[in-house]
């Protein structure tokens, strides 16, 4: 059985898991900002790095550069993502040390 997790527009994903971490079949609430980015890496077990981009307003040049940040997140083992594909990630509480939020969806590449 898969659970509503309150954000509309993902759909679930099609097989099931026993993560307790997995906020479709576990027990974690998503809740705080939600952001999308590029999955960079899948080194750490159960761990996706998430590499976003956004734009950086400089008063003195009146220009915007171009910045990035990296943020780690659970990826529970229902979800099936490679690196270079996009991804959707939510807040949580703290998961370890410096995971605080999880994987959601993966739209593709």
């Amino acid at each position: 059985m898969v659970k509503n997790i309150g954000i509309e527009g993902l759909e679930p994903p099609k097989r099931k898991c026993e993560d307790k971490k997995c906020p479709w079949h576990g027990n974690i609430k998503v809740r705080g900002r939600i952001f999308e980015g590029r999955i960079v890496s899948l080194r750490p077990q159960k761990t996706a790095v998430i590499e976003r981009e956004y734009f950086h307003y400089l008063p003195k040049y009146e220009r915007y550069e171009r910045r990035h940040s990296r943020l780690y997140a659970h990826l529970p083992p229902c979800i099936d993502a490679k690196v270079g594909d996009i991804a959707v990630i939510g807040e949580t509480r703290k998961l370890s040390k410096t995971k605080a939020f999880v994987v959601l969806q993966v739209k593709g590449r």
